[in-house]
């Protein structure tokens, strides 16, 4: 029975809750937010604090970082320190250097579990696209397009809201959902080497960006165009990946704002007289077991001292490094922040 903390106990972190609740080898013993009326406080026998500090003073196996991205990183390094295995959601922090400085501590502390949450990567379509593509029958990707947007950078529109703020949040759109469709355009294209964008706020007039415009190509040739935004009246899920011998869709994504459409995977097989108007087959998936199956993922790693299979160090790295080079790829943007996409030296290397 793996003994769980949880930190930042908002809408994620009682998520993570139930979910643990309903596993046989977790258990959760205590939480902390600085919301939390009481310090020390026991309810439904679960440990209250108000405070990381004192969460990290409990017996615990596992520390679930469920923080703001100012945070984040700090304290998923001192959970590593106190012994613990980790699972941060995502973004690691709020840029490449913050993710740098926690890998830096993973290494000290080979033997404990570290794991991202890129929970996208775990909805059934995403998993049946990906076999697709992996089965060869489609031949290779060419190009992907990407949209994933909402209206707004946040739900309810104020200004005082941390994901508005570049000192608390890193950035705007891109980091905050955007990072989801980068790392699946990494997952089905690999890694990207030439790159385009622009980024603007000049919508919502955040020091965060609302919309993010990228072109990109890898280092086999694939090419991915990808639109992130905060103005897309209708929240839209959308990835088109062409292959040589097909067309995989996904469309929409089951959220908990059920606000982004059914979530579906249309295939289409090309054929030499299609007449462009090729086989198609739409499955539609009506349950998301992506919450259960990424902590149940992370839990059998910890439990059978196995690999983390998605939402590594490594590939959070990667995801993130490409999410500011994109930033970087916009001159004025990368100027007016004084941003980089590099892994900053340590002192004297």
């Amino acid at each position: 029975m793996l003994r769980v903390g949880i930190a930042g106990y908002g809408v994620v972190g009682r998520r993570r809750h139930q979910v643990i609740d309903a596993r046989a080898d977790m258990t959760v013993v205590a939480v902390c937010d600085q919301r939390l009326p009481q310090d020390g406080a026991v309810v439904d026998g679960v440990r209250h604090f108000t405070h990381y500090k004192a969460l990290l003073g409990e017996a615990l196996d596992v520390l679930f970082v469920c923080l703001t991205n100012d945070i984040a990183a700090e304290v998923t390094m001192a959970g590593l320190e106190h012994g613990l295995h980790v699972f941060c959601e995502k973004p690691p922090g709020r840029d490449v250097a913050d993710i740098a400085r926690v890998i830096e501590v993973e290494k000290r502390h080979p033997g404990l579990k570290l794991k991202y949450g890129f929970n996208h990567r775990y909805h059934d379509s995403v998993k049946e696209a990906l076999a697709l593509v992996k089965s060869g029958e489609f031949g290779r990707v060419l190009n992907m397009r990407g949209v994933y947007g909402k209206s707004t950078i946040i739900d309810f529109r104020s200004p005082d809201h941390w994901r508005t703020k570049r000192a608390i949040a890193g950035g705007g759109i891109l980091l905050d959902q955007g990072i989801h469709m980068v790392d699946l355009i990494r997952l089905f294209g690999g890694e990207f080497e030439d790159i385009h964008a622009i980024i603007t706020n000049d919508v919502w007039g955040h020091d965060v960006e609302d919309n993010a415009y990228a072109l990109m190509r890898s280092k086999d040739g694939v090419v991915a165009m990808l639109h992130s935004s905060a103005t897309q009246w209708r929240h839209r899920f959308n990835l088109e990946i062409t292959l040589t011998k097909g067309t995989l869709i996904l469309s929409g994504i089951l959220s908990g704002s059920k606000s982004y459409g059914a979530e579906t995977l249309t295939v289409s097989w090309a054929a030499p007289d299609d007449a462009g108007d090729p086989k198609e087959q739409t499955t539609r998936y009506n349950q998301d077991p992506s919450w259960s199956e990424e902590v149940a993922e992370f839990a059998d790693s910890v439990l059978r001292d196995q690999p983390i299979v998605n939402g590594s160090s490594d590939e959070a790295l990667k995801t993130m490094q490409l999410v500011y080079r994109i930033y970087c790829a916009d001159p004025a943007w990368k100027a007016r922040w004084g941003l980089t996409d590099q892994i900053p030296a340590r002192p004297g290397v």
